[in-house]
């Protein structure tokens, strides 16, 4: 009897624990792309797709220095996911902050930018967050963020 307890547990443990590790190990890729290719039709957006599978309207071009990946930029932004739910954002005066040191799909998209430029970047997972949550970011998230940059230091 002990035996059969320890081997149901034994075994409840171990298909738990694979279930947690597919859930963990889910690849985002197809199915941000998918996201991120309806949010673009339903609102009507001309979105250019990079090599890397980010996103980026230019609204505005902008005159000034191109940001490049190392740069250090004063940005404001506001960030939200595909529902519209914002998660973070800087007020009127930006953030300073060197590419260098931001996800991926930041460090790509503000270098299309010239000072006084503003767009949209569209965030697969794979170039912010991941597939793990983070600081209440949800694992596998597509991010968008509005962004204007307004000044490369």
């Amino acid at each position: 009897m002990k035996n059969t307890l320890f081997a149901l547990a034994l075994v409840l443990f171990i298909s738990c624990d694979n279930e947690k590790k597919t859930e963990e190990d889910i690849d985002y890729t197809a199915k941000n792309e998918a996201d991120i290719q309806a949010y673009v039709e339903e609102n009507n957006l001309t979105a250019v797709r990079s090599n890397s599978g980010l996103y980026y309207v230019i609204e505005e071009e902008g005159t000034g220095t191109q940001a490049v990946a190392n740069s250090n930029v004063t940005v404001a932004y506001k960030g939200y996911f595909l529902n519209g739910a914002v998660f973070d954002q800087s007020d009127a005066e930006g953030i300073t902050i060197g590419l260098n040191q931001v996800i991926a799909g930041w460090t790509e998209g503000i270098a299309y930018f010239k000072e006084g430029g503003s767009g949209i970047l569209l965030v697969p997972a794979h170039l912010g967050y991941g597939s793990r949550d983070y600081n209440g970011i949800p694992g596998g998230s597509v991010l968008v963020f509005e962004v204007t940059l307004i000044s490369v230091n």
